[in-house]
């Protein structure tokens, strides 16, 4: 079921999400949102982490690839070393 209501943005460019979306949605404070502008239209998106699980299998996929391109836990070290001094 689609739960319309209205809202208004404050002198701050706060808005407020109401009451019955919340709860419909089931969002807390501090949920985190993606924002896209399409005309005039503004698209809030949850985001979520992944299930552990979808991230075991990353993380297993990222080892496999490095292995196979012959990377050592020294190379990976390194390239973390120089993407933080990046920052």
């Amino acid at each position: 079921m689609q739960t319309v209501a209205t809202t208004k943005m404050s002198s701050k460019g706060q808005v407020v999400i109401p009451e019955t979306i919340r709860n419909e949605l089931g969002l807390s404070p501090g949920d985190q949102f993606v924002v896209v502008a399409d005309g005039d239209v503004v698209i809030f998106k949850t985001i979520s982490p992944p299930p552990m699980q979808q991230f075991d299998k990353i993380v297993e996929k990222a080892r496999q690839q490095a292995e196979a391109a012959g990377m050592t836990e020294q190379d990976i070290e390194e390239a973390i070393r120089g993407a933080r001094k990046k920052r």
